[in-house]
């Protein structure tokens, strides 16, 4: 396990204390569960906003469905 830094604002830090209080976990519990919960998704989306910036610069080769279709034998 690797051993990080967070800056959070006041308030942040304040409800994480209090919800470590209230349920008796730790505080980096909860930044741990909080970071492994969202990490895929946000992953997921500046994959795609990067893979859609390739597209705008030419970068990328696209298909329209006409071509999906015939490649596909699923011309109508």
């Amino acid at each position: 396990m690797v051993a990080t830094s967070v800056r959070m604002s006041d308030t942040t830090a304040e409800k994480l204390d209090k919800l470590s209080r209230l349920t008796g976990r730790s505080k980096s519990y909860y930044l741990r569960e909080a970071i492994e919960s969202s990490i895929d998704q946000l992953l997921y989306e500046y994959t795609l906003l990067n893979e859609v910036e390739e597209i705008r610069a030419g970068k990328a080769k696209t298909y329209s469905l006409e071509e999906v279709k015939a490649e596909l034998g699923l011309e109508d």
